[in-house]
């Protein structure tokens, strides 16, 4: 699944391309979607200039005076820049075409993804209204972290992973925060002190911006608007490295099911 950095650099991809451009036409070849795409969504959006571009968690927002067309990738989705004439795949399910023969396709094999259009308020949409404070953001920070904790018997992985708490920290930065903060991942959030909760909050936003400067992680699925992977996972500590030693002790890397998920660990590095 493209977690936050990858949704970033598609953001970030996106924007030089999309930012006031005209949209003259949205083809939906197929609306089932994780939710179906609005009817509304083509005559709405026609005609409209693109006037930001910008990224709530991993929910990309396009902008315009009439609405903002809300984009999830869900699980396998990738967006792409192309000229109209281009081959259309069988998984290309949205088309946005812009007045100067470009489009954008949303290309989605699972259909996890998601296409909104919003008129009201984005921020006070239902997906949206009750998210955490973006990890990269001034809200942030590892004493909001340690309030928020007080009491609570969750792993400190799930709740770093919490997307009330805090948005975008993924399975695979999670670990590597945890690995950074030299926490070990089934620690009772509770039980984490001030200290190093500014430690992890640091580690946060150190490994989720090392992934953005590198372009995002490596996934089966997830190609940047060029149709080009990332290239953070040859520099993953802990993650996907189970048997390997820890590039700090040596001592071999431990992985673990928490909370459904795979963890990876060291024993030694982490406590």
């Amino acid at each position: 699944m493209p977690e936050l950095p990858e949704v970033e650099t598609t953001r970030a991809g996106l924007e030089p391309l999309l930012l006031s451009q005209t949209i003259s036409e949205v083809v939906v070849r197929d609306a089932r979607l994780r939710w179906h795409v609005p009817d509304t969504l083509s005559p709405e959006m026609k005609g409209q200039t693109v006037t930001s571009v910008r990224r709530r968690a991993k929910y990309l927002l396009w902008e315009t005076l009439a609405g903002t067309c809300m984009v999830h990738l869900g699980m396998s989705g990738s967006l792409r820049v192309v000229g109209q004439e281009a081959d259309l795949h069988t998984h290309d399910h949205v088309l946005w075409r812009l007045t100067d023969g470009r489009e954008v396709r949303l290309r989605d094999p699972r259909r996890f993804g998601s296409v909104h259009w919003i008129q009201d308020p984005v921020d006070e949409h239902p997906l949206l209204a009750s998210l955490g404070p973006e990890p990269l953001g001034n809200a942030f920070s590892g004493q909001l972290l340690f309030e928020q904790s007080r009491g609570k018997k969750v792993a400190v992985k799930n709740y770093i992973m919490d997307a009330k708490i805090v948005v975008g920290v993924g399975n695979i930065y999670a670990s590597e925060a945890l690995f950074r903060a030299g926490i070990h991942p089934t620690r009772a959030s509770g039980r984490v002190s001030a200290s190093r909760y500014e430690l992890l909050a640091k580690a946060i936003r150190d490994v989720l911006q090392a992934a953005i400067t590198a372009g995002g992680t490596t996934l089966r699925d997830f190609a940047n608007n060029q149709g080009e992977p990332g290239y953070f996972a040859q520099r993953l500590a802990v993650y996907g490295r189970e048997g390997k030693p820890c590039t700090r002790c040596g001592k071999m890397i431990i992985k673990r099911v928490i909370g459904q998920r795979s963890s990876f660990f060291c024993s030694q590095c982490q406590r």
